[in-house]
């Protein structure tokens, strides 16, 4: 008898000795910053697939790049097994969301992990060149001090902050940081902001140079997901009219 699809299971596809990593985790959102930036992250650390969320809540798609078949939700991890990456390739539905953020924290939790940053842009006219964050007041006023500015005030939905929302009430910190990112295309400047930005606060030294130069190969690449978000966007403002 066939199984039943799991309400949502990180299913490893590796097996990997992780050193309680940070986490970083990139969503479809405005400008497709967070993928942008994951996908980036994960060429330079030459970071490897240990595993996939497995949810009956993910709709029935997969990802091609370059003629390559991909699954669209998956987990990365360095060689040292310090860092972790979470990158999402599709538009999400808010049914069975807080079962995709329950298997992530637990996740998070069994592989010993003591912080979650969550990379995504926020709609606007044009990328101002700054980063912003929002987290607990200890870590926002430390990244003040390496020039990434706190977000006065606002609203973090979908999968993201169902992620925040969670990390409140367990050990883990919960921090995102967010660009200024264009709302109808796919935005490399605001991803190269952000991991500009981790360099400076994690100490890390990934190079953006690829982004900022192949600008016009990423729009192209991106250009349908980035559509796909606009439209589903559309879809929910109109839900709430």
């Amino acid at each position: 008898m066939q199984k039943e699809f799991p309400e949502a299971e990180v299913f490893e596809i590796k097996k990997v000795e992780l050193n309680s990593p940070i986490i970083f985790a990139g969503f479809v959102g405005a400008g497709l910053v967070g993928p942008l930036a994951i996908n980036h992250i994960i060429e330079k650390l030459e970071m490897k697939q240990i595993g996939v969320m497995r949810s009956k809540y993910l709709p029935p798609s997969t990802v091609f790049m370059r003629g390559r078949l991909r699954h669209p939700f998956r987990f990365y991890a360095n060689q040292d097994g310090t860092i972790c990456a979470i990158i999402c390739e599709i538009t999400l539905r808010m049914e069975g969301l807080y079962y995709l953020v329950e298997s992530i924290l637990d996740w998070a939790a069994q592989k010993g992990s003591k912080e979650i940053v969550i990379l995504d842009g926020v709609a606007s006219t044009e990328h101002d060149d700054k980063a912003y964050c929002a987290a607990e007041e200890d870590l926002v006023r430390t990244m003040a001090e390496k020039d990434i500015s706190m977000i006065p005030q606002g609203f973090i939905t979908g999968i993201p902050g169902g992620i925040l929302n969670e990390c409140l009430v367990r050990e883990i910190k919960g921090v995102t940081l967010l660009a200024k990112a264009n709302k109808v295309a796919p935005d490399s400047g605001a991803a190269a902001t952000l991991i500009e930005a981790i360099n400076r606060f994690y100490d890390m030294d990934i190079n953006t140079k690829q982004l900022q130069d192949e600008k016009d190969r990423i729009h192209t690449e991106f250009s349908e997901l980035s559509q796909k978000y606009v439209e589903h966007r559309e879809e929910i403002a109109g839900m709430y009219m």
